[in-house]
């Protein structure tokens, strides 16, 4: 006999404006020019969204060797630095450019900052690719990388102006500490005038968070590879819920993990597909009795204008 179930939906969850854009920009180029139409990096963090594409035609590489002169290469919405937007244009690559806009807004805060002359101090995850893209932006030794609270208390940057700019997928709350760190450290550091860490990334913190307080165990579903996915377990955990768990493949989802739990929580990181929470939904609906409450912190309306993408 099937038992109840509270499903406790987060909202906002799931695709966020520049996700959106940078997917419908693979789309249009694959309609505009022949495939194989090649894409830098994983276009975002989601196995699901890069096989689709893969079957429509896009390649995706991770080096601008793979691709051949004159086809059109598209970089991912992580955003490059600007010595892969220099390799484009030298080898005559039709570049289009689906990098985020709030990221974009990070390159260039990067680039005028050093044009001022100061040392800017990125917070963010080593190996991410918008980290990488954000720190290409100015000559190596530029822009140095803050990881931890740790990080913002032992950096020497050395004598000069100081900045900082933070990647857009970061915890609120820690990103929070550490900025916190440096200006104590750095009274006079210059800083955006607004956060950087998009307003997708906090929406979906505070949903998450919202669920948690309300639930003996959250499933995000998103990649590992997905800095956003990832900082809404650790935002789950931290607001009371230790029975938080990413699930990158609903599917696989083992149910008997839930043999104890009578209220869950439900949400998805930014990169993630909303067909996904609607499979487990489904699952979870063959075995369960579910009753299922939306739990809405906040609404969005923010749409991203696409890339002119020109036929060939």
């Amino acid at each position: 006999m099937r038992r109840d179930l509270k499903v406790f939906l987060a909202s906002p969850r799931g695709f966020c404006a520049g996700v959106e854009r940078a997917i419908r920009t693979v789309e249009d180029a694959l309609a505009a020019h022949e495939p194989p139409v090649y894409v830098r990096h994983e276009i975002v963090h989601n196995a699901h969204v890069v096989r689709r594409l893969k079957a429509m035609g896009a390649v995706f590489i991770e080096n601008l060797v793979d691709a051949p002169d004159g086809r059109p290469i598209i970089f991912s919405a992580h955003g490059a630095p600007r010595s892969a937007h220099g390799a484009a244009h030298a080898r005559s690559m039709a570049l289009i450019d689906a990098t985020c806009p709030l990221v974009q807004k990070v390159h260039s805060e990067t680039r005028r900052h050093v044009a001022r002359g100061r040392r800017v101090l990125l917070v963010g995850h080593k190996g991410h690719p918008e980290v990488e893209g954000t720190m290409g932006q100015a000559a190596p030794g530029a822009v140095i990388l803050i990881e931890t609270a740790e990080d913002a208390h032992a950096v020497e940057p050395g004598p000069g102006p100081l900045a900082f700019v933070t990647q857009t997928t970061l915890s609120v709350d820690d990103a929070r500490g550490i900025i916190e760190i440096l200006k104590t450290r750095f009274p006079a550091i210059e800083g955006p005038r607004k956060d950087d860490i998009c307003y997708a990334t906090q929406n979906r913190q505070n949903s998450a968070r919202a669920i948690a307080l309300r639930s003996d165990m959250v499933l995000v579903i998103g990649s590992p590879a997905s800095s956003n996915s990832c900082r809404l377990v650790e935002v789950a955990r931290a607001a009371g819920c230790p029975r938080a768990e990413l699930v990158d493949d609903p599917s696989g989802f083992d149910l008997t993990s839930l043999d104890d739990v009578a209220r869950l929580g439900l949400t998805s990181g930014a990169s993630a597909p909303e067909e996904l929470v609607e499979d487990l939904l489904a699952r979870l609906a063959q075995h369960f009795r579910l009753t299922i409450e939306t739990v809405e912190t906040a609404r969005e309306s923010v749409v991203f204008k696409p890339p002119l993408v020109a036929a060939e």
